[in-house]
């Protein structure tokens, strides 16, 4: 039966801490945008370098745009 309290106990204290390091981040501003990770992988593809490979395809496109 103690063994019973002392879980209790631990578990209590966990719970706490989770709750506590979930009130720090939310005052530290950590969920304040919640808009922007998700759009972000939309607009990397602007900051790459394109490959070999893809401006190869690009002037093959080209090419069968201008000789139709």
């Amino acid at each position: 039966m103690s063994a019973l309290f002392i879980l209790i106990a631990i578990s209590l204290l966990v719970a706490l801490g989770f709750l506590a390091a979930f009130l720090w981040a939310t005052r530290s501003g950590q969920y304040d945008d919640d808009y922007t990770p998700a759009v972000r992988m939309l607009f990397d593809e602007g900051l790459r370098k394109p490959d070999a490979g893809s401006r190869n395809q690009e002037n093959e496109k080209e090419n069968r745009n201008t000789t139709i």
